[in-house]
C-alpha cells in the first residue's frame, strides 16, 4: 500500500455549471413584440379581450424590461424608431391606439386599457410618462389623425390621474413649438381633458408642476401674447382656458406691478410711473388692456373715498382729473378704452355711492383724452355688461345723442370742405 505512487495535487479546480437564473438575459424586445402583437392580432378589436390579454401576459412576459416596447405596440401597433415611424420589417398590428376610430368614446375605451394595465402591474408608472414624454417629442413623425388621437388619450389619461402634468414638458421642445404642432396637440388635449374634468380641476393639476403661466410658450416668441392666445383658443372652442390664462396674467401682472402701486402712494411723478410700467409691460408681456385695469384699480385704492352720495362724486371727479394723464398713456388702443370702460361701470355698480358718478366720470375722462368717442358709443350701443345697466345708459344717453350730433356735424363739415 505505502508503495503506491501517491497522486499530485492539481491546480485545475472544478468546474461548477451556471445556473440558469444566474446568466444575464440578452435583451431582445424583437421576441418579446412578437409574443404581444400575436396576442393582440387573436384577441381582434374586442378591448376587454385585450385588457384582459395584457393582464394575463403579464405574468410569463418581462413587462419591467420592454415597457417601452410594450407602449409602442398598444399606441402605434409596433416598435418605433427614432422620430416616430415604425420599422417595415417588424410585426406590426393594428389593435392600437393609431388605428382605432378617432373619437373620443374610443379613447375612453383606449384609457381603460392602459389603467387597468398599469392599476395591475404599478411598476409601469413610470415607464408609461417616459413613452407618453417621448411620443409628444415624436409629433411631427405622426399624421394629423394619429396626433389628434394620441391628443384626445393623454386629455383622458391627464384627468384620471394616470398620467401627471410634468409630461407636458415636452411640448415646448423648439420645432414643435415653431412649426404650430404644440399649439394643434394642446387645443385636442385640453378639450378631452376639460370635457372629463372642469377648468378648476385642469388648472390645480397645471399649477401643482408649476406649468400654470407657462401656457403662452405654446407659441413662437412673436405670437405669445395674450391676444393671440385668446383669439387662438376662443375660435377653438375653448373660451374657458382663454379666460384661466387672461385671469393668470392679470394675477402675474398685479404681482409684477406692486412697485407701481407704492409709487402712486409716495406721490412719484407720472413720467416715472409711466416708464416703469411700460418696461414691466414689454418684460412680462403684458398687455395694454390688462394694464389699465390695474392701474384704474389702483388709483381707486390710494384714496378714502366720503361714505355721502351728494360729496362722493365731487371728490372722485377732483381726484381722477389729477390722475387722468397716467390713465391716458395706457389707452393708446380703442380695445384698452373699452376695458376701462366696462371697469368704471363694475366699480360705480360695486360700490353703490357711486352709482350716480358714472356719466361724471366718463364726461371727465372725454374731456382730458383718456377716453375717445368711438369706444364710448360701441360701450352705450352693445358693449356694456349687465352691472347697472339700466341706470348707467340711463345717465349716459343725453352725453350719447351730443356725440352723436357731434359726429354728424363734423361729418358734413368735411364733405362741405370737400
Amino acid at each position: 500500500m505505502n508503495n503506491q505512487k501517491q497522486q499530485k495535487p492539481t491546480l485545475s479546480g472544478q468546474r461548477f455549471k451556471t445556473r440558469k437564473r444566474d446568466e444575464k438575459e440578452r435583451f431582445d424586445p424583437t421576441q418579446f413584440q412578437d409574443c404581444i402583437i400575436q396576442g393582440l392580432n387573436e384577441t381582434g378589436s374586442d378591448l376587454e379581450a385585450v385588457a384582459k390579454f395584457l393582464d394575463a401576459s403579464g405574468a410569463k412576459l418581462d413587462y419591467r424590461r420592454y415597457a417601452e416596447t410594450l407602449f409602442d405596440i398598444l399606441v402605434a401597433g409596433g416598435m418605433l424608431a427614432p422620430g416616430g415611424t415604425l420599422a417595415d420589417d417588424m410585426m406590426h398590428t393594428d389593435v392600437c391606439v393609431f388605428a382605432a376610430q378617432e373619437d373620443l368614446e374610443t379613447m375612453q375605451a383606449f384609457a381603460q386599457v392602459f389603467n387597468k394595465l398599469i392599476r395591475r402591474y404599478k411598476y409601469l408608472e413610470k415607464g408609461f410618462e417616459d413613452e407618453v414624454k417621448k411620443l409628444l417629442l415624436f409629433l411631427k413623425g405622426f399624421s394629423e389623425s394619429e396626433r389628434n388621437k394620441l391628443a384626445m388619450l393623454t386629455g383622458i389619461l391627464l384627468a384620471n390621474g394616470t398620467l401627471n402634468a410634468s409630461i407636458l414638458n415636452s411640448l415646448y421642445n423648439e420645432n414643435l413649438v415653431k412649426e404650430g404642432v404644440s399649439a394643434a396637440f394642446a387645443v385636442k388635449l385640453f378639450k378631452s381633458w376639460i370635457n372629463e374634468k372642469d377648468i378648476n380641476a385642469v388648472a390645480a393639476s397645471l399649477r401643482k408642476v408649476n406649468m400654470d403661466n407657462r401656457l403662452m410658450e405654446l407659441f413662437p416668441a412673436n405670437k405669445q401674447s395674450l391676444e393671440h392666445f385668446t383669439k387662438y383658443f376662443t375660435d377653438a372652442g375653448l373660451k374657458e382656458l382663454s379666460e384661466y390664462v387672461r385671469n393668470q396674467q392679470c394675477i402675474g401682472a398685479r404681482k409684477e406691478l406692486q412697485k407701481e402701486q407704492e409709487q402712486m402712494s409716495r406721490g412719484d411723478p407720472f413720467k416715472d410711473i409711466i416708464l416703469y410700467v411700460k418696461e414691466e409691460m414689454k418684460k412680462n408681456n403684458i398687455s395694454e388692456q390688462t394694464v389699465i385695469g390695474i392701474i384704474w384699480s389702483s388709483v381707486m385704492s390710494t384714496v378714502e373715498w366720503n361714505k355721502k352720495e351728494e360729496l362722493v362724486a365731487e371728490q372722485a371727479i377732483k381726484h381722477l382729473k389729477q390722475y387722468s394723464p397716467l390713465l391716458a398713456a395706457f389707452t393708446t388702443q380703442g380695445q384698452s378704452e373699452l376695458t376701462l370702460l366696462l371697469k368704471i361701470q363694475e366699480y360705480c355698480y360695486d360700490n353703490i355711492h357711486f352709482m350716480k358718478a358714472f356719466q361724471k366720470i366718463v364726461v371727465l375722462f372725454y374731456k382730458a383724452e383718456v377716453l375717445s368717442e368711438e369706444p364710448i358709443l360701441k360701450w352705450y350701443k352693445d358693449a356694456h355688461v349687465a352691472k347697472g345697466k339700466s341706470v348707467f345708459l340711463e345717465q349716459m344717453k343725453k352725453f350719447v345723442e351730443w356725440l352723436k350730433n357731434a359726429e354728424e356735424e363734423s361729418e358734413s363739415e368735411t364733405e362741405e370742405g370737400d
